[in-house]
């Protein structure tokens, strides 16, 4: 059992009259989660899944009588896959409002707003947690530095979801992150009825897990999986919003040739990105290393900012004339610009980032220096 990071946040802030709502991909270990923290709880609870039918009848009444009369005298209520409820949002603020020194917490595989439109209703009312894939932050509690360094290929290629993490046999990690992409990974997105065509959201994956590190032409994209534009875009717009993959934009503020018209896209876990295109081979046998250390650290770097309340706008920056950062925080009122480079080559401080942005900084993040880069 991997003791979970924001687990005493959690804990912190079910509150009376306030949501907790926990954000996270499916199978990354919500449930076990929510176990752990009722551990730690006194009270009665009433734990609720938002995907059986008879639960979302009466949760979605937006009836304060129905709800008083289902919930009753409970004092903490669990509802996992809330956002399977028709406006969730709405039925969690009237109980909130009406019901003395209740305490909810939510989990969801997609973000509210992909269905119910639940922002303004719990606005003032929530708290707000996303859980990812295993962090380095959280193994690091149970791992030397030499274990660490150890597990650093296969996490480059199997990820960090809890399951893969688990088990030290190869075979088992492939067929567990193949049932993931086969059985959960699109599961909230094919119940949209917008959402007809499962082979083109797969074709969209294919064609992004080769682009890791570059941005994405979104005209170029369509060509490729025989869709128009509008319709790329909502189904990138869904994939992020069912924590599949992630947005980031370019950072520009003061040169004309600097890109910023275009995105770069992540994927939340190595593992999957690697059985979306089938390659679970060895990094010798790769070409594709740099794409999964850039991947691996980008977004242990964003578990590690989250977890840790450490608030950053995150963007990558390029020029026309291929000047480039992975990329670049943005806090403290300073510009922090990140290179990663599996191999320890070294590289100079683009000219143009440092002369355009003073008190800009400016590092190259490799094997030697990446675990304080990501857990630090």
């Amino acid at each position: 059992m991997i003791d979970r990071y924001i687990k005493k946040e959690i804990l912190s802030k079910l509150q009376p009259n306030k949501v907790v709502v926990l954000y996270g991909p499916r199978q990354v270990g919500k449930t076990t989660l929510v176990k752990e923290i009722l551990k730690n709880i006194d009270e009665k609870y009433l734990f609720l899944n938002g995907e059986n039918k008879s639960v979302q009848k009466w949760l979605s009444s937006q009836e304060t009588d129905v709800l008083r009369q289902y919930v009753g005298n409970y004092k903490f209520l669990i509802i996992e896959e809330a956002q399977k409820v028709n406006k969730i949002g709405l039925n969690l603020k009237l109980m909130v409002d009406n019901f003395n020194d209740i305490k909810i917490l939510a989990t969801g595989s997609s973000s509210f707003e992909l269905a119910n439109q639940v922002g303004e209703p719990l606005v003032g009312r929530k708290w707000q947690f996303t859980l990812y894939p295993i962090s380095q932050l959280e193994l690091n509690k149970y791992e030397s530095k030499n274990e660490t360094e150890n597990w650093l290929e296969s996490r480059l290629v199997y990820g960090s979801y809890p399951d893969v993490v688990n088990t030290n046999i190869f075979k088992e990690k492939k067929d567990i992150l193949n049932e993931i992409v086969d059985s959960y990974l699109y599961r909230d997105l094919l119940e949209f009825d917008e959402i007809k065509k499962s082979q083109k959201i797969i074709d969209i994956l294919k064609n992004l897990a080769f682009q890791i590190g570059s941005e994405v032409s979104l005209q170029e994209l369509g060509k490729n999986v025989s869709l128009n534009l509008r319709t790329v875009e909502k189904y990138l717009d869904l994939l992020e919003k069912t924590f599949v993959i992630k947005r980031v934009y370019g950072f520009s503020r003061n040169l004309r040739k600097e890109v910023s018209k275009m995105s770069k896209y992540y994927f939340y876990d190595n593992g999957i990105r690697n059985a979306v295109i089938q390659n679970f081979n060895s990094l010798d046998l790769r070409n594709d290393i740099g794409q999964l250390w850039e991947n691996y650290l980008f977004m242990e770097r964003l578990k590690r900012n989250e977890y840790k309340n450490i608030g950053a706008n995150i963007y990558f920056w390029r020029t026309y004339d291929q000047k480039e950062i992975d990329l670049i925080e943005e806090r403290e009122g300073k510009l922090f610009g990140y290179e990663f480079k599996y191999n320890n080559k070294k590289i100079k401080v683009p000219k143009d980032w440092i002369n355009t942005y003073e008190n800009a900084e400016f590092k190259v993040i490799n094997k030697n220096n990446y675990l304080d880069f990501i857990t630090g």
